[in-house]
């Protein structure tokens, strides 16, 4: 056999090899169960992921399984049971980091992933910080579509300027403000149900404890009954008497009390940064103009960060369709497809910042160069077992503005989940 012919040879089977995969992926059929909470406002983004999923696999039937409510607080219950009753979706939305680790991962449910990051080149394209709050020492267990930001103070700047209101730079200055606003009939600051004062609640903790001694809350390093913390839980009561958490607040989702001060009824609101997506893309208001932003009171320089994610259960009825999901979820298409509708920045560090608005793009600049911590409303940080009954505390403590009284119940509920510091 002639070199020329063997070079043939090996050349069609190179080729042969390097399109068998595509046309595996091309005659991928039957169904996919995507499990989420992206409902109503949220919607739009993940639609157009789905739809950029239906041309790339249009022979798969696609069920977009979503039950409402936000930061998940009811999906998790419904998946909590299907889980553990042997009937997982496909794959479904979790936050990434303890939600998934804490309570799937070391139940056995769910695969590891390793081998895709490696075969898709995210290792080199995800930040290391973020692979390794998606890991443990046995794999790489889910993959990040996005990055939001929990540490945003929203407001319409119009309603600033006509209330002669500044933003404030810290929590004292927000409290110096609040009777100006209260005297001219507004909320200094909306809430909303219950998770809502979870998540202004972490970001007065990150505030008044510093970005140290927050993380080290959650490393089991520091006690919640320090007198700091204890200090801490007396400025957040200050803080709610600038709100409307003692009037409609628990019947309000995260929308209406972000429409509050659209509407001019309330000031400010802490919010994640969904909250710029569903003024942008359901109200139609232009960031910078019709709305504006800063870093929660005392944050400046930290990002507070979590990150939707989609993992691969252990027995998913589905599984090659479940990875095809997963690669189109975390491609730079995929990303650039759904961020910029979400209100949310890509994981990976090689999107297109043009197709992102102004305030994603301030959101990505800080990012790259903030200290990042993570979340404990929206699942980074904390055990299930931890962050599902930390809604109870904080139930009591609007009840009773107890700081010492809180603080001993925290410390033992994180005794009780293993990730307490000092001593009772």
């Amino acid at each position: 056999m002639s070199k020329r012919l063997v070079s043939v040879i090996v050349m069609c089977a190179m080729m042969l090899l390097a399109v068998v995969p595509s046309l595996a992926q091309e005659d991928l059929s039957g169904d996919l169960e995507i499990f989420s909470w992206w409902a109503g406002d949220e919607g739009p983004a993940l639609e157009a992921l789905l739809e950029k999923f239906g041309e790339l696999h249009p022979n798969i039937e696609v069920e977009n399984a979503t039950v409402t409510g936000g930061s998940g607080v009811n999906a998790r219950a419904v998946l909590k049971t299907r889980m553990l009753g042997g009937d997982p979706p496909d794959s479904f939305q979790v936050h990434a980091g303890q939600e998934l680790i804490g309570t799937y991962v070391v139940a056995d449910t769910m695969e590891d992933l390793t081998f895709l990051f490696e075969e898709e080149g995210w290792m080199d394209i995800f930040p290391e910080g973020l692979i390794d709050l998606l890991s443990t020492d046995e794999g790489i267990w889910s993959v990040p579509v996005n990055i939001h930001r929990s540490n945003v103070m929203w407001y319409i700047p119009a309603n600033l300027e006509e209330w002669g209101v500044e933003v404030p730079a810290d929590w004292d200055a927000f409290l110096e403000a609040c009777p100006t606003l209260q005297e001219a009939g507004v909320t200094p600051m909306s809430v909303g149900e219950n998770w809502t004062v979870v998540h202004l609640w972490e970001n007065v903790a990150l505030a008044e404890l510093g970005a140290e001694g927050y993380r080290a809350l959650w490393a089991g390093e520091k006690a919640w009954t320090d007198e700091d913390v204890v200090a801490m839980w007396d400025k957040f009561g200050q803080i709610l008497d600038c709100t409307n958490a003692d009037e409609d607040a628990a019947s309000l989702p995260w929308q209406q009390a972000t429409d509050m001060v659209v509407n001019g009824e309330a000031a400010f609101n802490i919010m994640g940064d969904w909250a710029a997506g569903y003024m942008n893309t359901t109200l139609g208001l232009a960031p910078g103009e019709g709305f504006g932003w800063a870093p929660a009171p005392g944050t400046e320089g930290v990002f507070n960060m979590l990150s939707d994610s989609f993992g691969l259960p252990e027995g998913a009825p589905n599984r090659d369709n479940v990875l095809a999901w997963l690669r189109l979820l975390g491609s730079q298409e995929g990303q650039d497809i759904f961020n910029p509708l979400k209100g949310s920045i890509a994981a990976r560090t090689d999107s297109d910042l043009s197709l992102y608005n102004e305030y994603l793009q301030s959101a990505a600049e800080d990012w790259a160069s903030n200290e990042i911590v993570g979340s404990l409303a929206h699942g980074a940080v904390a055990p299930e077992s931890f962050s599902s009954e930390f809604p109870t505390v904080m139930e009591q403590f609007l009840a009773s503005r107890n700081a010492q009284a809180t603080s001993a119940a925290v410390q033992a509920l994180a005794e009780e989940a293993g990730i307490a510091g000092g001593e009772m």
